[in-house]
Parts: C-alpha cells; sequence; structure tokens
C-alpha cells in the first residue's frame, strides 16, 4: 500500500489525490466523446461538467466552514484540506447543476445519459485511489489474491480492486449502449441499476459498519439507487404500437 506517492518533510502527495484528480480530468475528457454520441455539443457538456465538480468543491467548503467558523479561523488552510462532501453539499450540487442544465439549455436526462460512463470512469480511478492508500478494507479471506492491509495480520478481499473492474466494466457497458438507447434516460437508468446492484454486493466482502442495523447505509443508498433506475424506466413515454388490419 502506498498512501502518498511523495513523501518528503513537509511534502505529502497523497495517492487517492492523485488519482481522484486523474480521475476526474478522464471524465471530462470522455464527456466529450459520449456527448457527440447523444448529440449534444461537447463544449456545452464539458463546461456542465466542470460547473458541477466546482460546485460539488465549493458548496462542500462553504458547508463546512459555516459548521465550523471558528475552526476556520484558527486554521483555515487545515480546514480546507479536509474531505467534506457531505449528503446536504451532494444534494446543493444536484440543484445547481439542474439549474444550469436549464439556463444553458442542455436536457436533463441526455445530459445524464452521457455523464453515466464518464462516473463509472470516475469511479473506477476513485476506487484506484482508495486501493493505493489501502482504505476500504474487505473480509479476511483465504483466496490467493488477499491483501494484508496493516494493521490487519490476515490475508482480505482487496474490495477496491473489485469495484475498480466493475466500474471498468461498466464504462465499457455504459459506452456500448449509449447509442443504441431508445428513450433520453435509458443509459441512466442502466447506470443506476448496474451500479447499485454492484455496490450492493460488494458490501458482502467489506467490513461491516458498526451497529448499522439491518442494511450497511451503502446498502441502503444501492437500494435507492436501483428503485431510481425503476422510477425513470416507468416516467418515459410509452410508444403506442399500431397493428395493421
Amino acid at each position: 500500500m502506498h498512501p502518498y506517492l511523495i513523501h518528503s518533510g513537509h511534502l505529502l502527495l497523497p495517492a487517492f489525490g492523485v488519482f481522484a484528480a486523474v480521475g476526474l480530468m478522464a471524465a471530462l475528457t470522455l464527456s466529450l466523446r459520449a456527448a457527440a454520441i447523444v448529440g449534444l455539443n461537447p463544449d456545452k457538456l464539458w463546461n456542465a461538467g466542470l460547473f458541477t465538480l466546482l460546485s460539488a468543491f465549493a458548496l462542500s467548503r462553504l458547508l463546512l466552514i459555516a459548521a465550523n467558523p471558528h475552526n476556520f479561523i484558527a486554521y483555515p488552510i487545515l480546514l480546507l484540506m479536509v474531505p467534506s462532501l457531505t449528503s446536504t453539499g451532494i444534494v446543493l450540487t444536484i440543484v445547481a447543476t439542474i439549474i444550469y442544465l436549464r439556463l444553458h439549455q442542455l436536457p436533463l436526462f441526455d445530459t445524464l445519459d452521457a455523464w453515466s460512463p464518464c462516473a463509472t470512469l470516475a469511479w473506477a480511478f476513485l476506487a484506484l485511489g482508495h486501493f493505493a492508500e489501502g482504505s476500504d478494507a474487505g473480509l479476511p479471506t483465504t483466496l490467493p489474491w488477499g491483501l494484508r492491509i496493516p494493521p490487519d495480520p490476515s490475508p482480505l478481499h482487496p474490495v477496491a480492486l473489485y469495484a475498480c473492474i466493475v466500474a471498468t466494466l461498466l464504462t465499457v457497458l455504459l459506452l456500448r449502449q449509449l447509442p443504441r438507447r431508445r428513450n433520453p434516460g435509458d443509459t441512466l437508468a442502466l447506470a443506476l441499476a448496474a451500479s447499485g446492484t454492484a455496490q450492493f454486493l460488494l458490501t458482502f466482502f467489506r467490513q461491516p459498519y458498526p451497529d448499522a442495523g439491518f442494511l450497511d447505509p451503502i446498502q441502503w443508498i444501492a437500494l435507492g439507487m436501483i428503485a431510481a433506475s425503476g422510477l425513470i424506466l416507468l416516467l418515459q413515454p410509452r410508444k403506442l404500437v399500431t397493428h395493421a388490419v
């Protein structure tokens, strides 16, 4: 495990941050190709993706500052370096993105279809980041590819590596399905259903959350993704089939 690519004195370059940055840039680059497939302006989709990423960063930091004003005054740089993407920040980012798409006349479901393989590609890089830093530990295993992640002495399932493989396969699948979609929202629905199912199953290899109850938080989110997928398909307009007499 290599949590830091560079560790020299006060200079620290975290592996997760590097993989995250590369993954986000790769996702934005892929959005140019996806935009052409669904018939959107590639530059507009690139700008919308960049706006979404910057909004998530800015809104999460503003929420963090609002919740910890005294700490921000005392240690501004240190506080801003803390990971701070919360459910509230995600909701605000979604609202801001929807407003941006409407102002720039980008169809919502066509845009989300184009972004679906980009999101799974970013997921693959984030999973690589977790693998590099040794986080996302799995349950003990006797399989030959089990990894020893300190401080646990026994081999563990490399869940982050599993997630990376799954996300990569989903990216390929969504890119192949994108030009074959029948209605706007089809690729998004497939991405939500497949990613939700994958995340739900991956939790059986992860170490459980303490006091999680019946299901882990990730499993509840995964079920929500699957339900959202079904809702998108139900809301799509049905095509009437006429039979010749």
